[in-house]
Formats: C-alpha cells, sequence, structure tokens
C-alpha cells in the first residue's frame, strides 16, 4: 500500500471518529416555563466546575458537574431564588465555584491586585526615569574648562 494512501485513510477515519470522543452532556428536564430554563442556564452558566476549574458546569462533562446542574435544577423546582442556590453552591464549594466571586475580605487582593500592580509598575518607572535624569550630566553643568576639554575631544574625533 502507498504511504500517501495510508495517511489519508488514516486521517479519514480519525475524522470519522473524533466526535465520538467529544461528546457532550445533555440534560432532558421540563421547565415550567421560560423564565426558569433561562435561569437554569444563566446559573449554570454563572457557577465553575470544581473538577474542571476552567469551564462551567453548563459545559463540563465531569460528573461532579452533572451532579450540580442536577442539584440546580432541583433548588429551581423546589422554588428557590438564585441567590439561595449560589449561596448553597458558595457554602459548599467556595468563592471558586463563582466565575466572578464577590467582593469580600478574601478577594480585595484578586479584584485589585492588577490595579495596585500597575500603580506600582507607573510609580517604579517614574522614580527610575527621574534618577536617571538628575544622574545625567548636561553641558549646563560643566564648567568653561570641561566645555573646552569637551570641544577640544569632539573635534579630534571628527577631524580622525
Amino acid at each position: 500500500m502507498n504511504i500517501s494512501v495510508f495517511i489519508r485513510r488514516s486521517v479519514i477515519a480519525f475524522c470519522l471518529l473524533l466526535p465520538l470522543g467529544a461528546s457532550a452532556s445533555i440534560d432532558t428536564w421540563e421547565f415550567d416555563d421560560q423564565a426558569q430554563f433561562d435561569r437554569y442556564k444563566m446559573l449554570t452558566e454563572e457557577l465553575r466546575c470544581p473538577k474542571c476549574q476552567n469551564q462551567n458546569i453548563a459545559d463540563s462533562n465531569a460528573p461532579i458537574a452533572n451532579d450540580l446542574r442536577a442539584e440546580v435544577y432541583r433548588m429551581l423546582q423546589t422554588g428557590q431564588n438564585d441567590e439561595q442556590i449560589v449561596d448553597f453552591m458558595l457554602d459548599r464549594y467556595g468563592d471558586f465555584v463563582l466565575y466572578k466571586p464577590r467582593l469580600s475580605a478574601g478577594t480585595l487582593l484578586l479584584w485589585f491586585g492588577p490595579l495596585l500592580f500597575l500603580v506600582a509598575g507607573g510609580v517604579t518607572l517614574f522614580v527610575i526615569i527621574r534618577r536617571n535624569r538628575l544622574a545625567s550630566p548636561q553641558a549646563d553643568h560643566l564648567t568653561a574648562a570641561e566645555k573646552d576639554r569637551l570641544k577640544q575631544l569632539l573635534e579630534g574625533r571628527e577631524s580622525s
């Protein structure tokens, strides 16, 4: 068998089998109305999967994400509001479960850390530039003898 035919068949087989490995979970719950479904969707998209860490529970296929989606659904069916559901998840998993953590003493650095680093960088840059300006020799600070010597050195360099 020709090597290019083998490679072509391998690529085709891989492309055909790829969707089998990337199966998404499909929840088949029934909601009372569209508003309840929208709340479910919003909550599952704002809660982070504790296992995947970089996916919300709506997109994750992890078993814990399935359990959390089922818990959100159950809590919606029992009439709990969004704040109660989020508070339940926070009590159980901590601030990490939220993509946008609430402002608290524990998350101050998370919220204001980038601003502090930006200000510290600006102050550092200002200090460095100011020091360089003060330390650099300027022609106005030279004595008459130093100016003559500098002129001789520059003329000597131009003539060579």
